[in-house]
């Protein structure tokens, strides 16, 4: 290496030089020219530095400062800053310390901190052109080592011991696979290595070949020793150009040292390598296959045994690795097997590479020491998921793997455990996916590609991932039928059982690790037509309307909005949710998060265009209603007049029934009265949307509690042929602590619900919330506006795990909230039999819980006393009704069935958070709706469903215009000062602000054959 004062390392793998790091190292070299420097600093071109989404990347040392997303413009500002003047440039850092003059230094970046690179040691290192630079990171140390020192048994045995195991995907022991090719009789053996690495998206070991060649050849030629073999054949594909070139020339570099060759460093052992270039066929990365084109043929798999150690390339006994696995043995050589078996579990030791892809922050290539957790290597080295988004799955291995869920986000990541999950460890392609992945469209994807690639050999391979793929097909299209799931099952075990080759037994592998694990996502397809992620195009009308519990149409409400047809917008919203008004206050809009639009700019501020509309109207312009008699002489009751009981109640109403509701409290509304406050939900605007279901000919009885009042059988003695619960979970949970019924001490629900009903709670003056969701956030901003001198929320973990809506939050905030966070409640003290202090434990994040967030681990050393005369708990709900005839869940709920909100007895359904836990005003309300029609089928009812179905919209739409481009308006909030008491914080948008926003819509409900939006004739 150079003894200038400044080495600046530029990648030159693939990725990077694809966007322009060539260029960037030529502009570099330029401006280190023109400031007279070329003494002090020299620019290497070197192999892969790992971080491929932000390249061009480049590295400065000593200094050890990585620079991203490099452009050749670049250079000049780096040359003049960093290596003239000593300064970093900051903003082209990869990580900067805000409070700081200096960047991470490569070390402390979490990329790469938890790394520990063996197979990679010297990728981003060397130049890989110059063996000069191998051979001075002890390359070809460990060859000398062993044609001087070893014997080819003593080779094999350190390699035994080592516990290295094949990276190329079935796990098999390296040193046992040499120790069976030394030993088979003959006298012509072949060492061959697989480079061809087919898997979607993985480059492992093209990175190798393109960064350390050298590695590769040294090792081959040890185990080419060790298994008295003199010739070798590197078998990779054509489209790795790059790699080729620089192993071709690694070649030649070491023939011209002796290095390959006739008596290898004057020893008796011959050895030297040949490429043999493949054509890109996945089925050649199975071992006969790939024997089979080296020979000239068409690369199909044979029959095994006998195995290649026995009889292999050309009939003649053959070694085959894979790159990574080659790349291990120099190290394993020089520092003893003891060292290497240090790392890693006691089945699986040393280090694995993947190539890391899909919805993390950082992708690219990593190493990491086996039996680390999947979840550190997705959040600590891959910096967790883009865009907020939440992780659901890790499908690994490629084609021939499974897929990880997040409640395994613990598992090692070793070949024994992933293999209990329904995954492989594979070559290293591991595929991060978020909410907005479809598990059947994602098994859809890979056995397309594995059908697609299938050689045709054996039947059940290619006829049977044909099958397989017919039926996945029409599943995501829509036309999934009853069987289909366990017809997937019985064809996946089939083909694994049959199939000629281990590409084709692992075939079903990701259909059947996702059937394992997302089973229900399956069963949506096919029994309710809906794909959740909003992938499958026949499933999916529009995202943010896939997206909505109750299905509404957003785009045909927010067209009509932009033309200021107002009556029609709310009129279509209600065919599929009654509440718009409440919802356009306190729904937590999922629509939004589904939005296409976010993949231009931000997505469409929906909600707020739903507050705008419900403010343009003026009276109630009633449903269409079904005026049936026979309905209306039926008697159907409804428990709870909460927000599922409400909706339950006016789709019955819709359909000619005359549903009497029960309401326990004083007030209608559940917990849009009882819990949330007045200054997100003014009362008048409840009050109103209430009248309106009761114009539907809906009775509400108030003070009337199920249990005290009446029961299930005495509905059923008086008549009442259906009945819908949805009785809330009302109750708040305890938080284990001694004294807590002490005076001071109240739930969160209990202290909302008080105030709420009769206007009037105690607060302190010293008020301690205990929680992270919206009830916390809630009680905590009540608190305060009742006079509470200050209010703090101590939450056991982070503010980004918090389940309030971060715009509560932050409103707080702004009103003098305080929040304490990784901190949980031990103790409480109190002096005068009062409460005086809650005793408070810091906590760490550790382990991953099922939910896919790390679980709060305490410190006993970090207890300290949080001074208190009030502490409101907010930790949970729980179902308070008395003992029902009905099944519960294993979260003691109501347990129903899903397709129609039937409980255990047949005449009874539910709904609600009685069935959910504690859930959203949105999904009370489809939970309403689901029951609604279960219990009109229950009851006989016959025909369509009136709302199931889309009106047309005729509004105007131009699908050839470009999208109108403006910025997202934020919330219209009044200001801290300007808020008193209980009022109103947020403002409805001006018509001209709501407009402009309609036109950013994208209408993506938009069908060439749909007559509603087809009007461009209007021109």
């Amino acid at each position: 290496m150079s003894r200038a004062r400044c080495n600046v390392l530029v990648c030159t793998g693939g990725g990077c030089v694809a966007s322009g790091a060539l260029e960037l190292s030529a502009a570099m070299r330029a401006a280190i020219q023109k400031r007279g420097l070329e003494n002090e600093v020299q620019v290497f071109e070197t192999g892969c530095l790992g971080p491929c989404a932000v390249g061009p990347v480049a590295v400065v040392h000593p200094d050890g400062i990585l620079y991203q997303n490099l452009k050749p413009s670049d250079a000049e500002r780096i040359a003049e800053e960093h290596l003239l003047k000593g300064r970093v440039v900051k903003d082209l850092a990869w990580e900067s310390r805000p409070d700081a003059m200096e960047a991470l230094g490569l070390k402390e970046i979490p990329f790469f901190r938890k790394q520990v690179k063996i197979v990679l040691r010297n990728c981003g290192l060397i130049d890989p052109l110059k063996i000069e630079e191998y051979i001075a990171r002890d390359g070809y140390m460990a060859l000398a080592k062993v044609l001087t020192e070893m014997s080819p048994t003593q080779v094999i045995d350190e390699v035994k011991k080592s516990g290295l195991r094949g990276r190329g995907g079935a796990g098999f022991s390296t040193g046992m696979k040499w120790e069976l090719c030394h030993k088979a009789p003959g006298t012509e053996k072949f060492t061959l290595c697989n480079a061809d690495e087919g898997d979607p998206g993985a480059f492992m070991d093209r990175s190798v070949l393109e960064g350390d060649p050298h590695s590769l050849i040294e090792a081959m030629t040890i185990a080419g020793y060790a298994i008295g073999s003199s010739q070798g054949y590197v078998y990779v594909r054509a489209e790795y150009p790059l790699a080729v070139e620089r192993l071709s020339r690694a070649i030649e570099h070491a023939r011209d040292r002796g290095l390959l060759g006739k008596n290898i460093l004057g020893s008796s052992h011959s050895f030297d390598l040949e490429i043999r270039m493949g054509s890109g066929a996945f089925v050649c990365g199975e071992e006969t296959a790939l024997m089979t084109s080296i020979e000239g043929n068409r690369g199909e798999p044979r029959p095994r045994p006998p195995f290649p150690a026995y009889k292999g390339l050309w009939g003649k006994p053959s070694l085959l690795n894979n790159v990574e696995t080659y790349a291990s043995i120099p190290l394993i050589i020089l520092k003893g097997s003891s060292w290497y078996a240090s790392m890693g579990t006691a089945k699986s030791k040393g280090t694995k590479v993947f190539a890391l892809a899909g919805a993390v922050k950082n992708t690219g290539l990593v190493e990491i020491p086996i039996g680390m957790q999947l979840g550190e290597l997705i959040y600590d080295i891959g910096g967790g998921m883009r865009e907020g988004k939440t992780f659901k799955a890790a499908q690994i291995g490629g084609p021939s793997g499974g897929c990880i869920p997040r409640h395994h986000l613990n598992v090692p990541v070793d070949y024994e455990s992933l293999t209990e999950l329904g995954a492989i460890m594979g070559s290293g392609g591991l595929i991060v996916m978020d909410e907005d992945t479809c598990m059947v469209d994602i098994s859809r994807f890979f056995l397309e590609f594995v059908q697609d690639e299938s050689c045709g050999k054996c039947t059940p391979c290619r006829v049977g991932t044909k099958r397989m793929l017919e039926i996945l097909d029409r599943i995501c299209e829509g036309r999934g039928q009853e069987g289909d799931i366990e017809r997937l099952v019985e064809l996946g075990q089939t083909i694994k059982d049959t199939a000629l080759c281990g590409l084709g037994q692992t075939a079903p592998n990701p259909v059947l690790s996702a059937i394992r694990h997302f089973r229900e996502e399956f069963v949506e397809h096919i029994r309710d037509h809906k794909c959740r992620a909003g992938v499958c195009p026949e499933l999916v009308r529009a995202p943010c309307s896939n997206a909505c519990p109750a299905g509404v149409d957003v785009p045909g409400f927010v067209s009509l909005i932009g033309e200021k047809r107002y009556d029609e917008a709310l009129a279509l919203h209600r065919q599929r949710n009654p509440l718009a008004a409440i919802c356009s206050r306190v729904c937590f809009h999922p629509c939004e998060s589904k939005c296409r639009r976010s993949t231009l700019d931000d997505p469409l501020a929906i909600r707020s265009l739903k507050r705008y509309m419900v403010d343009q109207e003026t009276e109630f312009n009633l449903p269409p209603m079904n005026l049936d008699g026979a309905n209306a002489a039926r008697k159907v009751a409804i428990v709870g007049a909460g927000p599922a009981g409400l909706s339950c109640a006016y789709f019955l109403a819709r359909l000619g029934y005359k549903p009497t509701i029960f309401e326990a409290a004083s007030e209608p509304g559940g917990m849009l009265v009882q819990a949330i406050p007045a200054y997100r939900l003014p009362r008048d605007l409840l009050r109103r949307e209430i009248g309106m279901i009761e114009k539907l000919g809906v009775k509400i009885q108030t003070n009337k509690a199920l249990g005290r009042d009446f029961t299930l059988e005495s509905l059923k003695d008086k008549g009442y042929e259906a009945v819908f619960v949805a009785v809330g979970a009302p109750r708040g949970t305890g938080m284990g602590l001694e004294h807590e019924d002490m005076p001071g001490v109240t739930q969160a629900i209990d202290f909302l619900r008080q105030y709420n009903l009769t206007g009037k709670v105690p607060v302190g003056k010293n008020v301690v919330v205990v929680g992270g969701g919206n009830a916390a956030v809630d009680a905590a901003r009540t608190a305060l506006r009742l006079g509470a001198r200050s209010v703090t929320v101590a939450y056991r973990r982070t503010r980004a795990e918090m389940p309030a809506y971060m715009e509560e939050v932050e409103e707080a905030e702004r009103e003098g909230v305080k929040f304490q966070f990784l901190v949980a409640p031990v103790g409480l003290a109190n002096g005068t039999g009062k409460l005086s202090a809650v005793k408070m434990r810091r906590m760490s994040l550790g382990d991953f819980d099922r939910s896919g967030r790390r679980k709060p681990v305490a410190d006993e050393k970090t207890d300290f006393d949080m001074p208190a005369d009030q502490l409101i708990a907010a930790v949970g709900q729980a179902l308070d009704m008395p003992a029902l005839p009905l099944k519960q869940n294993d979260r003691q709920l109501i347990a129903i069935n899903p397709v129609n909100g039937q409980t255990s007895e047949a005449w009874v359904f539910a709904g609600g958070d009685a069935v959910s836990g504690p859930s959203s005003v949105i999904e009370a309300i489809a939970g309403g709706e689901k029951a609604a029609e279960g219990m009109h089928a229950h009851l006989g009812g016959v025909g369509e469903i009136p709302w199931k179905s889309y009106p047309a919209v005729d509004t105007f739409f131009d699908p050839d215009a470009d999208p109108v481009m403006g910025v997202r308006p934020g919330l219209k909030l009044i200001p801290v000062a300007r808020r008193k008491g209980f009022t109103e914080v947020e403002a409805t948008w001006a018509s001209g602000v709501a407009l402009a926003e309609t036109k950013r819509c994208l209408r993506c409900d938009y069908r060439e054959s749909t007559v509603a939006v087809g009007a461009k004739a209007a021109n």
